[in-house]
């Protein structure tokens, strides 16, 4: 503080007038809306930041191939996300055991600061059990005698047999047309998840494998889905295009033939399995 000298009149204190105390207020008013109008921006470009990540379930994968995806976004140690799955309280049906196979839907899902591998899966799984309890798809699973769970279990057959939308509507019928006649459904996917691989290319030992998962040996759906399904295979499983095939192999990229003859079905085979030949020696 500075002494004043005793010589020195007394400073009259001044008081803004009215229309000084309006310029004033204005000019106050005006630093506020101009920080405001900075602050904005950097929080909408935080936020924006955040949004723009995001996780891409393709569909047909399987949980672990989820699982792993999961792990990754979240920069999570391998493992994470499946040992999450008992404790994140996931409203799976009862014939699920706890298994969330078939019920982690394809679908894009935001990833910011706070998702936690548990709230992904709930997401997930929330996403599947609204989409699948829709009541074209109860009405569906009722009028092919079967459940939605079983439906579920079909559509993830489907996903990973068909290539196209058409084919998803014939090998649809054959699951359907093979449960009917109590057939085994032979169907290489099954063996492919139980093998946990994926490949065009089946022994008549990998028929052979002890596995629930193993439909050349079972007869019936296999005990869980074999992938996660989109709404297409769904689609496919609960309405099945019309016809008595009960075979079908894909003889060449976009070729996939369908017959109710064994003996046309093994012609079929064996031209897939010369296309397979001169690929390889190419």
């Amino acid at each position: 503080m500075v002494n004043e000298s005793p010589d020195t009149p007394p400073r009259r204190k001044l008081r803004p007038t009215r229309r000084g105390r309006l310029a004033l207020l204005v000019a106050a008013v005006l630093v506020l809306v101009v920080a405001a109008a900075v602050l904005v921006p950097l929080l909408t470009r935080e936020r924006s930041t955040e949004r723009t990540r995001s996780l891409v379930i393709p569909e047909g994968w399987r949980a672990s191939q989820v699982y792993a995806a999961v792990d990754k976004v979240l920069d999570e140690p391998s493992g994470t996300t499946e040992k999450a799955v008992a404790a994140a309280g996931l409203p799976l049906p009862p014939s699920a055991k706890g298994n969330p196979e078939g019920y982690l839907f394809p679908a894009t899902y935001p990833v910011t600061s706070d998702t936690t591998p548990q709230s992904l899966l709930r997401y997930m799984v929330d996403t599947a059990v609204k989409r699948f309890g829709a009541d074209h798809i109860t009405t569906g699973a009722q009028r092919n005698g079967v459940t939605v769970y079983q439906t579920v279990a079909i559509a993830s057959i489907v996903q990973a047999e068909a290539d196209t939308g058409p084919d998803m509507g014939k090998v649809a019928r054959v699951v359907h047309n093979r449960l009917a006649r109590d057939m085994p459904l032979q169907m290489d996917s099954t063996l492919n998840y139980a093998l946990n691989r994926s490949t065009l290319d089946t022994t008549a030992g990998d028929t052979k494998i002890d596995s629930p998962y193993n439909s050349y040996e079972h007869k019936g759906l296999p005990p869980t889905p074999i992938g996660n399904p989109g709404e297409q295979a769904m689609a496919a499983a609960i309405s099945p295009t019309a016809g008595p095939w009960l075979y079908f192999v894909t003889v060449a990229p976009g070729d996939t033939r369908f017959t109710a003859d064994y003996a046309q079905q093994q012609r079929n085979v064996e031209e897939f399995n010369r296309n397979r030949r001169g690929a390889g020696n190419g």
